[in-house]
């Protein structure tokens, strides 16, 4: 059930900033390893997402802190742990695939997490939202074949690719990162989504600069040094990952986590916007068949909701 409206025009704006900062983003990861350039989002977000939670808190909304349960810094490291695990994937899927498949691959998150959050969580969507999943699929399958003419068994051998599995499983950790953001916003005591949306981020992104952080001094010392180099464009990488993350938690603390996906699938949109014009990426007649799918997959899902 929607506990608020707010929950659409969230959705809207994540899936833009997502795109936007995954595009800025994949021009730092030309110079940095894999893990560095997922870091960057992480420790150049963090003082915007503090910055946007202490503003809630204290100046827009002034109240009492509210009451944490015992398990919200399991759910906020659960789920940190599961979106650093995911960019990861998804940067070696663009070194496989181009920015726009890479990401088409990763947008089987949808149909992932309508199954993990009626597994885990216990929703449901209606016939519409299943013919909205059914249509991204498709629209992401057809990506997936990169403009090439395929029967059914070359496209079921291409998904077997590496650009492919990476791409799936990003989805799929993607996905669980979003069933944990769920649970982590119902463990705060609070009648006000967003303010427990921009505590959850504040504390999941502090926890995942300490991970991917420690993990790059343990493993890659020489790669620290790039990172704070980077300065410039990794400060927008973090801006736009922490508005983006942001609206995203706004999102799954307000609707079902499976309708924010499958809503949120308009992203290939802004996507193939961004690889064109940004990255300079063709778009072939494919792509855009692809794109319709995906499109008319999300109004399916927003008709479910009327």
């Amino acid at each position: 059930m929607i506990a608020s409206p707010i929950w659409l025009p969230a959705t809207l704006l994540a899936a833009l900033f997502q795109p936007w900062r995954t595009a800025v983003q994949r021009r730092v990861s030309r110079d940095l390893s894999i893990n560095a350039a997922g870091l960057v989002r992480y420790l150049y977000g963090l003082p915007v997402a503090l910055v946007m939670a202490a503003a809630c808190q204290w100046l827009i909304a002034p109240a009492v802190f509210p009451a944490l349960g015992p398990w919200f810094l399991v759910y906020c490291l659960g789920g940190g742990l599961a979106q650093i695990v995911a960019t990861n994937l998804l940067l070696m899927a663009f070194d496989q695939r181009n920015f726009v498949v890479g990401t088409a691959y990763s947008k089987t998150e949808a149909a992932q997490s309508a199954l993990l959050s009626i597994v885990l969580l216990g929703e449901h969507l209606n016939l519409l939202g299943w013919l909205g999943i059914a249509l991204g699929v498709a629209g992401v399958m057809i990506l997936s074949a990169g403009g090439k003419r395929m029967t059914p068994g070359a496209l079921l051998r291409a998904l077997g690719e590496a650009g492919a599995r990476f791409g799936i499983a990003s989805g799929f950790f993607f996905a669980l990162t979003a069933i944990a953001i769920r649970s982590a916003t119902v463990q705060v005591d609070t009648p006000d989504p967003i303010r427990a949306a921009l505590i959850v981020l504040a504390v999941t992104v502090a926890l995942q600069t300490a991970m991917q952080g420690a993990f790059l001094v343990w493993r890659e010392r020489d790669q620290v040094a790039s990172v704070l180099r980077s300065w410039r464009v990794s400060g927008q990488v973090g801006l736009l990952s922490a508005l983006g993350s942001a609206c995203w938690f706004t999102g799954f603390a307000t609707a079902p986590v499976a309708l924010v996906r499958v809503v949120g699938q308009i992203e290939v949109a802004f996507t193939m916007a961004f690889g064109r014009f940004y990255l300079g990426e063709r778009v072939s007649r494919s792509e855009v068949t692809g794109l319709v799918l995906v499109t008319a997959g999300v109004v399916a899902a927003l008709a479910g909701t009327l």
